[in-house]
C-alpha cells in the first residue's frame, strides 16, 4: 500500500500539479503586492481617500458597510487590470510574433518600362512588349 502511495505522488500529474499550485500562489503574491503596494496608493493620491472602509450607512439599525465592498470591488479591479496588461497582454505578442510566417517569395516583378506586374521568369512585358533583361 505505501508502494503504491508513493507511485500515485510521484506520477507526472500530482507533480505537475503541486508546482502549477506553488507558483500560482507565488504570483498571487506578487500581483496582490503590485496592486496593494503601487496602484491602490496611486489611485488614492489621485482620490485623496486612501480606503473606504469607513463608509457605511443604517438603515432600520442595520448598517451597511459599501466601503468595505467598494475596497474589494476596486482590488479586484486592479488585480484584474494588471494581470491583464503585465500577463495576458505580453504573452499575446509574444504568441504572435512566434507564429508569424515568413514573408512568402515573391513570385511577380515590375516591368522597368511600364511598371506592370510580371512573373518572376518572363522574358518579355505582357503588357508592353518589352523584353525584359
Amino acid at each position: 500500500m505505501l508502494r503504491e502511495f508513493k507511485q500515485f505522488l510521484l506520477r507526472g500529474n500530482v507533480v505537475d500539479l503541486a508546482v502549477g499550485v506553488v507558483v500560482g500562489a507565488a504570483f498571487g503574491t506578487v500581483v496582490n503586492a503590485l496592486v496593494k503596494d503601487l496602484l491602490t496608493p496611486f489611485i488614492a493620491a489621485i482620490a485623496k481617500v486612501p480606503d473606504f472602509s469607513s463608509l457605511v450607512f443604517t438603515i432600520h439599525g442595520s448598517k451597511f458597510m459599501y466601503g468595505d465592498f467598494l475596497n474589494a470591488f476596486i482590488s479586484f479591479l486592479l488585480v484584474a487590470s494588471a494581470i491583464f496588461f503585465f500577463v495576458i497582454k505580453p504573452m499575446n505578442v509574444i504568441i504572435a510574433r512566434s507564429r508569424r510566417e515568413p514573408p512568402a517569395d515573391p513570385t511577380t516583378k515590375k516591368c522597368p518600362e511600364c511598371q506592370s506586374e510580371i512573373p518572376l521568369n518572363a522574358s518579355r512585358c505582357a503588357f508592353c512588349t518589352q523584353p525584359i533583361i
